[in-house]
């Protein structure tokens, strides 16, 4: 009951900090979603991606 409590009188007794938190959450769970996807697809796709074989076909410092 303690945590129901100090969760009311901090986060949802006002409307406005409720929201806050609400999109604040939403925006960190979208950050750390993205982070840890594009790592997984990363290591799961490494060697066949572009930026791994790259070298073999663009050559460095090429004008064109």
């Amino acid at each position: 009951m303690a945590f129901a409590n100090a969760f009311y009188n901090t986060i949802a007794k006002r409307n406005s900090v409720f929201v806050t938190s609400i999109f604040a959450g939403a925006f960190a769970f979208n950050v750390g979603f993205d982070v840890a996807v594009t790592s997984f697809w990363d290591r799961w796709n490494q060697g066949k991606q572009w930026k791994d074989i790259r070298s073999r076909y663009v050559e460095e410092g090429s004008d064109s």
